[in-house]
């Protein structure tokens, strides 16, 4: 425990001393309003598109308003942690890299390994979501995916059988992943129109969709708890915060801009709960909007706003719609592989990977080795695996990293007293541990098989860190631990 406290302390002077050095020659311009609005256009993203009709159908009904607060809440304590940590810490990096440099190496296996939940599978459930809205589209023009070919295997289609497996989502990911593999990335103009398109749906959808919108839908805003725990009732309000809690994954990146905030005190806090406000309210309207269009329980698909704008029966609208989710949620796909493949690259340069995830192409310079395996690995469990499993798998991994990365602002505030804080989270160690009671609430609520999934998934890491990674760890090798 010692060798790994002093490594993580280590860890901690050199990447400081070398973000000071980077941060010198950032410009302080942004402020509050600007964080703001980077943090909308980094929250709102697959989640709103995807799984509010699956939890709505399946927990919380007309309730999944709440289940949406509930997620807002756990996020503003998070937010703020990360971005002490991100100020602290000013270099480009993950959960995995301020858990290195804090926490030490096996925390940030753990957090490393737990990442692959949110990115590989949360690339997968989105495909899914991707391949539904796709299959709508399709039909609206007169061609039709046979449904045995577009969902997870034992997935009951009408007029009789079960699906074999989602074809849709198998091409969207490996179009993607072939794209990443040659060097493709999304420029700063893609990526604002991307913003404006997720921004011009949901507004849409609000502004229009409320007209058509029946309250009988709403009645009752809770329905009875059904006897079980999670189906509908309070119970069930949780159990959906936990599972739309992916609603509100990208929030983590208005962290990094702490750098470069006129005034990282006030406008960091600004920017995030701004954010996240704005965002609530709009997941909270569109959840409104579409539990009044569609009665709940019908909501059990992979593209509820597609299937709530087929009842307003505005063609135009219902296409632009469409594809406005379509083209926000292929952005998605191609961000959150391109991130599972870096963090491997990096898990790999330090040693606790094998080298093939960080070796680099001679003419693309992209890890493509790593990138076609995850690519491959993605696309069989997007082929294969239902769309409300990926989800509860997808929050519950993310809830998890969040939690170590709440210790770890506690940890520091304990041990680097005198660092300097661009950013401090007010009110420690208070925030922190409301931050990690609020993931902890949430992963409360989701089911057992899903915790039993995350102790098998952990478990599965342990044995390769304590076979492979903790041998192989450069860090360990230049303190002489490895082994």
């Amino acid at each position: 425990m010692e060798a790994s406290g002093l490594m993580a302390r280590k860890s901690v002077d050199d990447i400081v001393s070398g973000g000071e050095a980077e941060a010198q020659g950032l410009s302080k311009s942004l402020g509050a309003l600007s964080i703001v609005a980077m943090g909308i256009g980094a929250i709102i993203g697959a989640g709103i598109f995807v799984l509010t009709g699956t939890a709505a159908a399946q927990y919380a009904g007309p309730g999944i308003m709440l289940s949406f607060v509930l997620g807002g809440i756990a996020c503003a304590f998070v937010g703020l942690c990360y971005s002490e940590l991100s100020a602290l810490i000013p270099v480009a990096g993950s959960s995995y890299t301020y858990t290195y440099a804090t926490l030490g190496e096996f925390f940030a296996w753990l957090i490393g390994w737990d990442l692959i939940l949110e990115y590989a599978m949360g690339a997968a459930t989105v495909a899914v979501g991707w391949s539904g809205y796709m299959t709508s589209i399709l039909k609206d023009v007169g061609l039709v995916i046979p449904p045995q070919f577009a969902h997870a295997p034992g997935t009951a289609i009408e007029g009789g059988g079960t699906a074999l497996f989602n074809l849709p989502a198998v091409v969207i990911v490996a179009a993607i992943t072939l794209l990443l593999m040659r060097g493709t990335k999304e420029s700063a103009w893609l990526n604002n129109l991307m913003v404006a398109v997720k921004l011009a749906v949901v507004l849409s959808f609000i502004g229009l969709g409320w007209r058509y919108t029946n309250s009988a839908n709403w009645s009752p805003i809770i329905p009875e708890n059904d006897g079980t725990f999670g189906h509908y009732g309070y119970s069930g309000i949780l159990r959906g915060a936990g599972v739309v809690f992916f609603a509100y994954i990208g929030f983590d990146a208005v962290s990094t801009a702490a750098q470069e905030a006129k005034r990282p005190q006030k406008d960091m806090p600004i920017g995030i709960l701004g954010s996240l406000a704005v965002c609530t309210v709009l997941y909270v309207l569109v959840a409104a909007v579409l539990t009044g269009l569609v009665p709940y329980k019908d909501l059990n698909v992979p593209d509820p706003i597609a299937k709530g704008v087929d009842v307003i029966g505005i063609g135009w609208f219902g296409a632009l719609i469409k594809l406005g989710a379509l083209s926000g949620l292929t952005t998605v796909i191609l961000v959150l592989l391109y991130g599972q493949s870096r963090i491997f690259y990096t898990m790999s340069s330090d040693g606790l990977l094998p080298k093939l995830f960080s070796h680099v192409h001679p003419t693309y310079q992209t890890p493509h080795r790593s990138q076609a395996l995850i690519g491959v690995l993605v696309a069989l469990v997007a082929a294969l695996v239902p769309i409300d499993i990926l989800g509860e798998m997808v929050s519950i991994g993310t809830l998890a990293a969040f939690c170590l990365v709440c210790g770890a602002v506690i940890h520091l505030r304990r041990t680097e007293k005198r660092m300097k804080r661009p950013f401090k989270v007010p009110a420690v160690p208070l925030v922190p541990i409301l931050g990690i009671l609020s993931c902890l609430l949430l992963m409360a609520g989701l089911p057992l098989d899903t915790w039993l999934r995350l102790v098998i998934w952990m478990a599965i890491g342990l044995v390769v860190y304590f076979f492979y990674g903790r041998k192989h760890s450069v860090l360990r090798r230049k303190n002489g631990t490895a082994g």
